[in-house]
Order: C-alpha cells, then structure tokens, then sequence
C-alpha cells in the first residue's frame, strides 16, 4: 500500500491517460472526461504494473542508472504530454461539438480540472486494487500453515474473487438498485404537467376503459394524455378523422406479463381497435416510455383510423433494465402473441395492418417478439420500424454479420434490400434502388449513437463500424486502442441524448419518413411528410 507506483505502470497510466482524449462518438462534457481518463489511466497502470512484474520475472532488470534516468524522462515527458494533450482536447472537443452543430466554444478553466480529477480517480482505483492485493496475501499466509502454498494463494484469490463479486452483487448493487427503484416508483406515481384523464372511449384510462387512470403510471399517462385529437388530424388533413385508438396496460394492472398481455386485448376489443386500418404494436424502453415522433404519424397518415397499443413491463431506466432484467423479451413476446392470436382470427379482408415498433431497449423488446428472427416478422406482420438498436438486438446482430458484401455496418445493405433496410437520413429509404415488396422492415440508427455500438468486444477488438469509409457522423480522427476505445464509448453513452436531432441517440422526426416507406398510406407524398415534420417539430414533445 504504501509502495511508490511504479515506473512501467506510470508509463503506461499515461499513456492511456492521452488516449482516452482523443476523439470518440460524441462530445463529452469536462466531468465524463475526468472520469474517462481516470478509469483509463488506471487500466493502463494495470496493464504496465503487469508487463513490468513479467519482464522482473524474466530476469530483465535495468540497472539503477537507467531507472532514474528513466524515471527522470517520464516525469518531464509525462507531465508535458499530459498538458499537451489536455490542452489540445479542447481543440478537439470542440471540432466534435462543431461537427453536430454544437456551440464549439468549451471553458477553459473547466478542462483545466480534469487531470486532478482523473488522477484523483485513478489514483483511488490503484489503491483499491492493491488493497485487495494486500488481503489476498494476508489470507493466503494463514492458508500457507494447513495447505502448500500454491494452493493457498490459488485458494485465497478465489475466496477474495467470491467475497467481492458478492458484496457488489449483493450489497452495493442491491442497494443501488433499491435505491433506484425506489425513485422510479415514484416518478412512476407523477402525473406530467398539462397531462389530464382522457374522457373520450378510445383511450385507456379514460371512464370507460378496463385500466384505472392511476394504474397506467406516469408514461402511460403521457402515451393515452398525447394522443392526436380528430380535430387537429383533420386540420392537417383537410378530411374528416377519426378519433385514434391508444392502449396501455400498466405495471400494476395485473402481477404478470401474461395477464397483462390479455388485458391489453380485452381493450383492443373493447375499443374496437381490430376494426381500424392499422394497429401498431409497440416496445417500450426500460421505464414504459413511448416516443410520440414513432407514435404520432401513423394517426395523421390514416386520418386517425388506427391504434396502437403496448404493455409496461419496467418503471427503471432502460440502461438498468437492460442489465437487471430479461422482462424486455418477454413482454414484446407476449403481448405480440396475445395480439396476433386474435388478430390472426379475424378475416383477411377485414382485419388491419399489423405492425411493431419500438426504440432503443423497445426495439430488442420487439424483435424478440419473433424469437429475434427476420423470417418470422416478414411472416406474422406487415411491416416494423425500429429505431436505434441496441448491441442485444439479435435480429439487428445476424442482419450485420451477413449483410451483402461492400456494404458498411453503419448503414448496411441486406439482400438488396428486399425486405429490411437502414436510414440515418430520409434518402437511405430509397437504397439500393431494388424492388421492395411488403412487408417492409425499417431500421433508423447513426453512426454516432453509442448505445448502438457500445460492446464489451471494444475492450479487445477493432469494430466493424470504424472501418472506411465511415459514417459522416463519425470523426476521421477516431482510433481504436485496447481497452481505451471501450471506455470512451461508454462515457459517450451518458451523453447520447446531449447531442443535437440526427447524431447520437437522437432521432427527431425521421420516423414520419420511416413510417410513410414501411406502411405505404394511399394519398400520401413527400410534400405530405414534409408537413407533418414540421407540425411535430413545432409541437416539441420531451424527448
């Protein structure tokens, strides 16, 4: 503990230190990256302290010379690379913020922070490990006196490796997560400002629905308290409309998914959903939200004869669901069965077009509903939208791994086309200039959205989506470096929403385009789409 760090472990701290500045998906702020360079560094130390106790090992040991002379160089170059590149990061961050129309002007004063607070953090993360080290140790000595030694250091850095992974899992973890779900059953029980009970009978939660208002929970109640009013469709249209259907079954409704699912077709029925044009079946992310810009469309490009309809399953945040549960899965599963079995009952002629959507956390939620399978949703549905898919997504996964040759995993080409294709932007939809037959399968992601491309593999492999040429919304001046680049993008994932609409996690209105490509309204132009942009622009929904 009280040892000097040494000389190879600084080297290399340093080292990943001024890697982890150079440039990733998105902008980071000063703090996300301290605590990028700070976890970085600390790896790096990890890794040269190793390389150092291997080379000792080996027999190669410098003289004492050559150690202060060593030493003596990597305190003036290590102190004048760190300055340097802290300093030139600012020029960095701000050709990234420039680059997705972000003010490029940073606050020096701010950056100046972040070597003391990495090496505040790093230097907290070795001490940590080396206590850990020192415990080992002391145990395996009080093993040396009934077992051979090697066992005993074997045995005792089991016993360390099990008290700590429980401890996180069982201690730090459980209470964080109660702690967590604690608040989100909270923001689960608030009602948003300006969002009241509906009243008309095609919207659960209203008085004549099988769901209490209460029961919805707080998205619930923005999904039903959002939805386009016959009024303003009309408005839009110039035509007469049609209330549009919503229906949500929240996480108190009933105590299982399956329950839950059923409710959720009692008030399809009820309100005469399967009767519409179109019925959407949506997967929502961890905490039950629905985006209105994937919700909103369909009802003014079908005069509002369409409902859509989905189950909570979670009030945490996604990224916590994602790690906790497998509920995801099973609800996209669910509630698509309980709807298709009825749905499939129902004559050809009269029954609507069946379509899923979801995002991020919503949209694995929807491809598990087909056992992540791109044959099984061409099969049971007449179309989908997904937006900014998640490393999870099997469906997404096995699309990437076999896309057609020259094509790029940011934006890639699937059989010509001819049932799934990729759009960062409105054009995307119209590549390659191929047949594209119904059922068709939209997937919307950028280039620059971590949540898409964040993957353990960073720690040890280059990934497929820095390969050139690159999405433009990825900086030419991104490198992958072992365990660095895996840091970075997990930092950029704290800031995927901070960018602005059309980099990073964030989407805008693209799904008006995306919705008018896969459900083909009768009517419908371009100049049409263009409209309806602006109308949800200008109603600027939280994101």
């Amino acid at each position: 503990m009280r040892r000097w760090p040494g000389w190879t472990g600084v080297l290399f701290a340093v080292a990943f230190y001024c890697l982890s500045f150079t440039p990733s998906l998105v902008p980071r702020t000063w703090a996300l990256q301290a605590v990028a360079a700070g976890v970085t560094a600390a790896a790096g130390y990890g890794v040269g302290a190793f390389l150092g106790c291997a080379a000792r090992r080996c027999g190669l040991r410098p003289g004492e010379r050559l150690v202060r002379i060593g030493r003596l160089a990597l305190a003036v170059l290590g102190t004048a690379g760190v300055v340097a590149v802290t300093a030139r990061s600012v020029t960095w961050q701000g050709d990234m913020r420039r680059a997705v129309g972000m003010d490029p002007r940073i606050p020096w004063w701010q950056w100046l922070l972040v070597p003391f607070v990495a090496l505040v953090l790093s230097a907290l993360i070795v001490l940590l490990a080396r206590a850990l080290r020192l415990g080992t140790r002391a145990l395996a000595r009080l093993l040396e006196r009934v077992i051979p030694r090697q066992v005993a250091l074997a045995g005792a850095a089991a016993l360390v490796t099990v008290v700590v992974v429980g401890i996180v899992q069982g201690f730090l973890l459980r209470g964080l997560l109660a702690v967590a779900e604690s608040s989100a059953s909270l923001a689960n029980s608030s009602t948003t400002a300006g969002i009241v009970r509906p009243v008309l009978p095609t919207l659960s939660g209203s008085p004549s629905s099988l769901e209490t208002w209460p029961s919805l929970g707080s998205k619930g109640r923005d999904f039903v308290g959002r939805a386009s009013t016959k009024a303003d469709i009309a408005a839009f249209t110039g035509r007469p409309a049609m209330d549009p259907i919503r229906v949500y079954v929240g996480l108190k409704s009933a105590p299982t998914l399956h329950e839950r699912a059923e409710l959720a077709v009692r008030e399809l029925e009820r309100t005469g959903a399967f009767r519409r044009k179109v019925l959407v079946v949506f997967g929502t992310t961890g905490s039950g939200w629905v985006n209105e810009n994937l919700a909103k469309p369909l009802e003014y490009m079908y005069g509002g004869d369409s409902a859509l309809v989905t189950v909570q399953y979670s009030y945490l945040p996604s990224w916590i669901s994602f790690l906790t549960e497998s509920e995801a899965a099973d609800a996209g599963r669910s509630l698509f069965d309980a709807v298709y079995a009825h749905w499939s009952t129902l004559p050809a002629a009269q029954r609507p077009k069946l379509y899923v959507s979801g995002e991020s956390l919503g949209s694995f939620a929807s491809e598990k509903a087909f056992d992540g399978k791109l044959s099984e949703m061409v099969a049971r549905s007449d179309g989908a939208l997904l937006v900014g898919p998640t490393l999870q997504n099997p469906m997404w996964e096995q699309i990437g791994r076999d896309r057609d040759p020259g094509s790029q995993l940011w934006l890639p080409v699937y059989q010509d086309g001819r049932s799934v294709r990729f759009a960062r932007r409105a054009p995307d939809l119209q590549s390659p200039p191929a047949p594209w037959p119904s059922p068709r399968i939209v997937y919307l992601q950028n280039g620059s959205d971590p949540v898409t491309w964040w993957s353990p593999d960073l720690l040890g492999s280059s990934p497929a989506w820095l390969d050139r040429p690159r999405a433009p919304d990825v900086s030419p001046d991104m490198q992958w470096y072992p365990l660095v680049t895996f840091w970075q993008v997990t930092c950029d994932l704290a800031g995927a929403d901070g960018v602005p609409v059309g980099y990073g996690h964030r989407f805008g209105t693209l799904p008006v385009a995306a919705w008018a490509a896969v459900s083909q309204p009768p009517g419908w132009t371009a100049a049409d789409t263009t409209r309806l942009e602006r109308r949800l622009e200008a109603q600027q929904e939280p994101h």
